[in-house]
């Protein structure tokens, strides 16, 4: 028996065996079969209707979702032991086990999905840079941990070091595991291919680990120039990875229980485009999405000059866009009214509520993002989290939204604290009126 969780950086990478002991294959099935059972419950699709109603503009009420969630801190009762052997085996046991735990302990508005995916490998090589980051951690099983990020673009010379990404289909591997899951899962569970169903586009995420935070805002005023072609480069360097993905023909259709930006399900009638086929998936048959984290404190004017006109022409490829993630954008709506075919804006918690809500009114998903703070006190304070989520969904009422818990560094090792947090949002969710 193994009680530790894979390292996340193996979630995507372990590599199939020939075959599988039949000690793990029973646990894989009976797994798969365990969530196949729930997949079937008729509560899915209604659901999946209430999230595509909100995504069109004509929500019912608002949904709830918990993601980004601190898995080692969460095994109860074994529920997350692991007791497969092979890597490959218990990548799939941790999946199927992590997936049926939410769903028991803190579903919210969760789908589960009526298939197993089996996703393509596909690898790209980035931007060419990885950080260079001196580290501090207070907890040795969480991957979140503080950073210092040492300097690599300093002069102009080293922009050139941003290189265009490479995008490369795994064929052989792909079909290797795909052939292993159908041999394990057969008769339990439908497996299938998937593409990329969604891409995480934000050029200043990287930018500051190459740059350092401070060195990057400075050289907002100080060198605007260096600057703007860095972002101009990082930019260029995705267009050549989407471009590739197009040409390969990696993408898969994402209007599902496929997380939209850092918000919640892309489920919507508005997608896919117009002349879809089903054989060939374009950017504009799903959802687009961009962020400048580190912008909170810029104004929109310089928000506009070094990012969001940048991103522009991404976003422009997409069918519907998502944007933002944890900057406060209440005083930026101006400006990201100009992005092509908006649909949610992400809101954080440190925002002027009544700004935001005057300035976003009906026009878009306001996808809220709650404190995960009180989760990670001394003392479990469940009043605290009732009154946040009662001010926004008194204040929000008539409005389309999603509140979407992320962000978790830590429940103090009391994962009843996050099931509690999921109790009272439904709870209230259920007196609010729509």
């Amino acid at each position: 028996m193994n009680s530790a969780q894979p390292k996340a950086n193996t979630l995507q990478s372990a590599v199939a065996p020939a075959r599988i002991s039949e000690h793990s294959r029973q646990i894989l099935r009976r797994l798969a079969e365990e969530l196949g059972a729930i997949a079937a419950a008729p509560v899915h699709a209604e659901t999946a209707r209430l999230w595509t109603r909100l995504n069109d503009l004509q929500s019912v009420r608002p949904m709830v979702w918990i993601t980004e969630i601190p898995w080692h801190e969460m095994n109860v009762n074994e529920e997350l032991t692991l007791h497969c052997a092979e890597p490959w085996a218990q990548q799939q046991e941790f999946r199927l086990r992590r997936i049926l735990y939410q769903w028991q302990h803190l579903p919210a508005d969760m789908i589960i999905r009526d298939y197993l995916p089996c996703p393509l490998v596909i690898n790209n090589t980035g931007f060419g840079l990885e950080e260079d980051v001196d580290t501090i951690s207070t907890d040795a099983a969480n991957s979140i941990i503080s950073r210092r990020f040492n300097r690599q673009i300093i002069n102009p010379k080293d922009i050139e070091k941003i290189k265009p990404a490479v995008v490369h289909h795994d064929v052989a591997a792909t079909e290797s595991n795909y052939q292993l899951m159908c041999d394990v899962y057969d008769g339990i569970a439908l497996v299938r291919k998937e593409g990329i169903k969604h891409i995480w586009y934000t050029p200043w995420d990287n930018l500051i680990r190459w740059w350092g935070v401070q060195d990057a805002m400075l050289d907002l005023v100080d060198r605007p120039e260096m600057v703007n072609e860095a972002v101009a480069r990082c930019a260029a360097s995705m267009h050549a990875g989407l471009d590739q993905m197009i040409e390969q023909n990696l993408l898969s259709l994402g209007t599902d229980n496929t997380r939209v930006g850092s918000g919640g399900y892309g489920y919507t009638t508005a997608l896919p485009g117009a002349n879809f086929d089903a054989a060939h998936v374009r950017p504009m048959d799903n959802w687009g999405c961009s962020n400048a984290q580190i912008f909170s404190e810029v104004s929109p004017e310089m928000h506009w000059k070094f990012a969001l006109r940048h991103d522009i022409p991404w976003l422009q490829r997409w069918g519907l866009n998502y944007y933002g993630c944890c900057e406060p954008l209440d005083f930026k709506i101006d400006i990201l009214r100009r992005i092509p075919r908006l649909r949610k804006i992400s809101m954080n918690y440190r925002i002027r509520l009544s700004r935001a809500v005057t300035a976003v009114g009906t026009d878009y998903v306001f996808s809220y993002k709650p404190n995960p703070a009180p989760l990670a006190e001394d003392r479990w304070r469940p009043d605290v989290v009732r009154d946040e989520l009662r001010q926004v969904l008194e204040q929000t009422r008539g409005m389309h939204v999603e509140i979407i818990m992320k962000d978790i560094s830590t429940v103090r090792y009391q994962p009843q604290r996050l099931w509690e947090w999921q109790r009272i949002a439904m709870d209230l969710i259920r007196q609010a009126r729509p």
